[in-house]
């Protein structure tokens, strides 16, 4: 059986800043992330870096959206349920 990867960057531009982002957060907490090939690592070391990438982006939009009151304006989002 063939894997195919869904795995597609939404915006191609944005593929070094993250893979630079992802060393600083495996860096931050401990796990040897290496350049290429990481299949030592366990599921628990990828996840943990993966996840925490999420927390700061979700973090830094929250502040990004709250110094902006939003941005969505009258147009919908969590502020109108």
């Amino acid at each position: 059986m063939s894997r195919s990867s869904n795995n597609t960057a939404a915006v191609p531009e944005a593929k070094g800043a993250l893979d630079r982002f992802k060393f600083e957060i495996a860096n931050e907490l401990g796990v040897p992330l290496t350049d290429g090939y990481n299949g030592n690592l366990t599921s628990k070391q990828n996840g943990s870096v993966g996840g925490y990438m999420v927390k700061k982006m979700i973090e830094a939009q929250e502040r990004q959206m709250s110094a902006g009151q939003g941005g969505m304006g009258s147009q919908g989002g969590m502020s109108q349920m």
